[in-house]
Formats: C-alpha cells, structure tokens, sequence
C-alpha cells in the first residue's frame, strides 16, 4: 500500500481490509479511499459497484490453518473469497489483476495448501483478465506483525543468509515482504501500461528479486 501510494502514476488507491492498516492508521493520505469491513460478504458488492472501475486489483488476501480453524475455513477465505473478489473485480471493469500466490501452487499437488493456492490461479485465470500476473514468492521473510516460532526460526535463518550471500544462500529459496510488493506493483503498472504483453505473466522468485530489488526505482 505504501508503494502504491507513493507512486506518481497511482491517482487513486481503493483498500479492502477487516481492520485499518496500521501503516495509514497515522495519516490520512488524498489518494486513498479505504473500506474497512469485518464482514467479508460486503466487499465484492463494494468492489462491483466501483465507477470508474480500479485498473488493477491486487490480492494479497490469505491466512493460516490454524488462523482459520480448519482447512476448510482456510480454503473458503482463500479460494472462495479471493475467486468472487476477482469475480467482482472483472464485473467492474478492471484490466490487470494480480494474484499473490506462492511457490509450488498446482492443481495437481498432494499437499492440500499448494492444490489449494493452485485451484485459486486457475479459477482467476478462467475470468479472462485482459492481464492476470501471479506472484509466486517463495518465504516471506524480513518483519511480520503476526509470528509462530517455526516461521520466526526460518526468517531468521534467511535473514543470516542473507548477510552471508544474499543472491546463493538466500534469493532461490526466501524474498522480503518489500521486494515481493515492489515486484507486484511493477508487474501490474507495467501489465496496465502496455508494457506487458502476456495475457498470463508468471512472476517466480527469479523475477521477483529482478523486479522488486535489482531493477526497482522509486517512482
């Protein structure tokens, strides 16, 4: 969100979120326009009913297992919530839309959060964007507001590869939250430009370090 709002070619920023970010819970910026809504149900009305429609949509939308209470509430947040967001994105009239999804996604895979996470890109896909980008980062690693000590073990293991040989020991396997967000955010403004010509762009972890740390620029 801070990306996209410091950008120049981004005059507006619509938010979907349970609960008020706290990066914008300090200041009011002009180019946003938030809907906080714990009740789900209400956002892809909300999102339809958009005019002029948002150029891109970016979903960022997932949660845990454990968060859920289940696999099968985690797959109705997951799959069902993201699929009638994209849903309701494509009725308003958007262009690009972009997927955070993650490495190993397939329809075909024996582990349920991977079958899970590839079920989701190909429903998206099947909507016929004009651009649909998918984002497959690989472990989130860097700062996180929520942390279990499996997760905070291996971001902190990531983070001394990091120190000891970023681009070896730590880029084939873990990006930052902030290189996958500026890879995200290049991807669609280069989808939504012309720029792109892909109807389905597949941004592995590879192009995630180009776009979002070694080509990046402010602005």
């Amino acid at each position: 969100m801070s990306i996209l709002l410091s950008s120049p070619s981004v005059t507006t920023l619509h938010i979907l979120a349970r609960r008020q970010p706290p990066s914008l819970a300090s200041s009011a910026n002009p180019k946003c326009r938030s809907f906080i809504e714990a009740d789900t149900s209400k956002w892809a009305p909300y999102l339809a009913s958009q005019s002029p429609a948002p150029q891109i949509f970016f979903s960022s939308l997932a949660t845990t297992r454990a968060a859920a209470g289940g696999f099968e509430n985690q797959y109705k947040i997951e799959h069902d919530l993201n699929v009638e967001l994209a849903k309701a994105a494509k009725e308003a009239g958007t262009k690009v839309y972009i997927l955070i999804s993650a490495h190993g996604a397939s329809t075909t895979s024996m582990m349920g959060y991977s079958k899970m996470k590839g079920q989701i890109e190909e429903d998206v896909k099947a909507l016929d964007f004009e651009h649909t980008v998918i984002v497959r980062p690989g472990i989130i690693s860097g700062r996180r507001e929520e942390t279990r000590y499996l997760e905070a073990v291996v971001r902190g293991a990531a983070a001394l590869a990091g120190k000891v040989n970023e681009k070896w020991l730590k880029d084939p396997w873990a990006q930052d939250a902030d290189v996958i967000a500026r890879a995200a955010v290049s991807a669609g403004l280069k989808a939504a430009s012309g720029e792109v010509k892909e109807k389905v762009w597949i941004v592995q972890q590879a192009d995630i370090v180009k776009l979002g740390r070694k080509e990046w620029k402010e602005g």
